[in-house]
């Protein structure tokens, strides 16, 4: 498992964290995806080939790591007023970004990282959204699952079929996860 540098917000290694994100990002929109390279990213981002191989360790840690950061929202979560309409709209959302072409190669970089802690992140970002609803719904005094229950029931079949079959996932399935979830 490689370990991640910690970041000084605003510092050097900050700087150089957001070039290389954004060299990725334009790059991925402008090229090939077997045409990204370290070396390649490294000098669009006017940085070594070196000082990404020793903050990422190789290509797909660093993809793995862009991706990461995109999921991470400061968008507040949707709110219709039940547990059940919110659970539906996040999971609406994420299906439409995680099936789409980017939110795919997004899924599969995450997945293909041997980073533990990046896929560990991949999961607390969920669980963090999951127990935020969880939060809002017991304040509304609705009756509400454990995250555990939702990572389960909800999230779990979800992400197998993002991953497996992205055909599979529709509306009326959504409802039923989530039904089996607050049952």
């Amino acid at each position: 498992m490689t370990s991640q540098p910690t970041v000084r917000p605003g510092g050097r290694s900050a700087r150089i964290q957001q070039a290389v994100h954004q060299a990725v990002r334009e790059l991925e929109s402008a090229l090939p995806r077997d045409e990204l390279t370290v070396p390649r990213i490294a000098e669009y981002a006017g940085v070594t080939p070196s000082t990404l191989y020793r903050r990422w360790g190789n290509l797909t840690e660093l993809l793995a790591d862009v991706k990461l950061e995109h999921m991470r929202s400061d968008q507040p979560l949707v709110d219709t007023g039940t547990l059940a309409g919110d659970l539906q709209a996040w999971g609406k959302q994420y299906y439409e970004e995680m099936a789409s072409n980017p939110g795919q190669l997004m899924l599969r970089d995450i997945v293909a990282s041997s980073d533990d802690e990046q896929r560990l992140s991949c999961c607390n970002l969920a669980r963090a959204e999951m127990h935020t609803l969880i939060q809002r719904a017991q304040q509304r005094n609705e009756t509400a699952p454990s995250v555990d229950t939702l990572m389960d029931r909800f999230i779990a079949p979800l992400i197998y079929y993002l991953l497996y079959d992205t055909d599979y996932v529709d509306d009326a399935r959504l409802e039923r996860w989530i039904a089996t979830a607050l049952a």
